[in-house]
């Protein structure tokens, strides 16, 4: 860090160390969407400091965001535990060293343990902690080893809802006054769109037929079985051509998607998309019935506010961070009930006056949340390092 003095004006410049692993070309998803929203906003919010982004790979130029962003590729990889101890311990920490930072910012919440340098984290959930089962048993091992440690190793850290702090608190006993809450936001493509734009959309990916849309990766904690298990309640309760769309990549542990799947009397009925472009996203769930996103644990849960901010109703889980976020705009549900699930699609499909409160709610709900506001929030964060 030093000074800068040009007539009256002074200031310090700062040197931050980023871990972006997360930035990865055409695939950014909750951390990754995280990472890239916060630091463009911040970066060109603040040209006087220097950003050295750190990747494991080879990475996009279009994640340099500005000239005073500096991308370096560490080594190895980091996607395996073994790994990341590997990328965090000797590749950060020499580049650390090397580098000199005033600070190190990772979005993803890992840290250098054997580093002296200012460390913040984003610490997003602790979803393994309440069901390790849904991750690997190197994963877990990792997680419960290294993230108590990181928690404490921690300068200051940022979490994205009032739910995550306090779990945070309670799981690993940091002081409250260490942890700052930072909600996340929405990309500005999420935006309402009109009728002909709807019936577009769904002849492009539902068969022209109304629909009701997942949003997210494919593994255990978002509780797609569930989902598909209410859907099918729905259809056979109700002669509808109606859809379900799965829209995501398949991510791990999904076999019990696949047998509930197979199980299905409509499964012609749920299209799986797999990854689609931002801005077929943004239409998809512009054009949906309803947002049905039931997971049963997360730290915040973007595809909701997506979904507000695009007028589309939501159905999500009463759990977690969600009822925080989501606050009057959606109908909240037990996530192991699958009638109650269905029960809440049946009420939004065929009640017009609920879509149209719950769309309305949910626009005037969205405007409370902002990726300027959450960079903001990030970087008063950062600078008194």
């Amino acid at each position: 860090m030093y000074t800068c003095n040009f007539a009256n004006i002074s200031f310090t410049r700062m040197k931050i160390a980023v871990n972006t692993r997360f930035l990865i070309h055409d695939k950014l998803e909750g951390i990754g969407r995280f990472t890239y929203e916060t630091l463009k906003c911040m970066v060109l919010k603040h040209p006087e400091h220097e950003f050295m982004f750190f990747f494991d790979r080879p990475f996009s130029q279009e994640y340099l965001f500005s000239k005073n962003v500096t991308g370096i590729i560490l080594y190895p990889p980091a996607r395996h535990p073994l790994l990341f101890i590997w990328y965090f311990e000797w590749s950060i920490f020499r580049a650390l060293r090397k580098f000199k930072p005033d600070v190190f910012l990772s979005c993803d919440g890992f840290l250098c343990l054997r580093s002296k340098v200012p460390q913040l984290a984003v610490i997003h959930d602790l979803a393994f902690e309440h069901n390790p089962e849904d991750v690997s048993f190197f994963a877990r091992t990792y997680y419960k080893y290294f993230f108590p440690r990181f928690a404490r190793k921690a300068s200051h850290i940022c979490t994205v809802s009032d739910f995550s702090k306090q779990d945070i608190i309670e799981k690993y006993h940091i002081d409250n006054t260490k942890i700052s809450v930072i909600y996340n936001g929405a990309s500005a493509i999420f935006k309402p769109i009109n009728e002909l734009e709807k019936q577009a959309i769904k002849s492009q990916f539902s068969d022209g037929e109304n629909y009701f849309v997942y949003v997210g990766a494919l593994q255990p904690r978002k509780n797609i079985s569930r989902l598909l298990q209410a859907f099918e309640k729905f259809k056979i309760a109700h002669d509808t051509p109606c859809k379900l769309l799965i829209v995501g990549r398949k991510a791990w542990k999904t076999q019990s998607i696949e047998d509930t799947y197979e199980r299905m009397k409509f499964k012609c009925d749920v299209l799986f998309t797999g990854r689609v472009s931002d801005e077929d996203l943004s239409k998809i769930i512009a054009g949906a019935t309803a947002l049905t996103y039931i997971p049963y644990l997360e730290g915040f849960g973007i595809p909701i506010l997506e979904a507000m901010q695009c007028g589309t109703p939501v159905i999500t889980s009463n759990r977690s961070a969600l009822p925080e976020v989501a606050g009057d705009a959606a109908i909240l549900i037990n996530p192991f009930d699958s009638d109650e699930i269905c029960a809440a699609m049946v009420a939004l499909y065929f009640d017009k006056n609920q879509q149209i409160t719950l769309s309305n709610n949910g626009l005037i709900q969205s405007g409370k949340f902002s990726w300027e506001k959450t960079a903001d929030l990030l970087w008063n964060c950062l600078e008194p390092y």
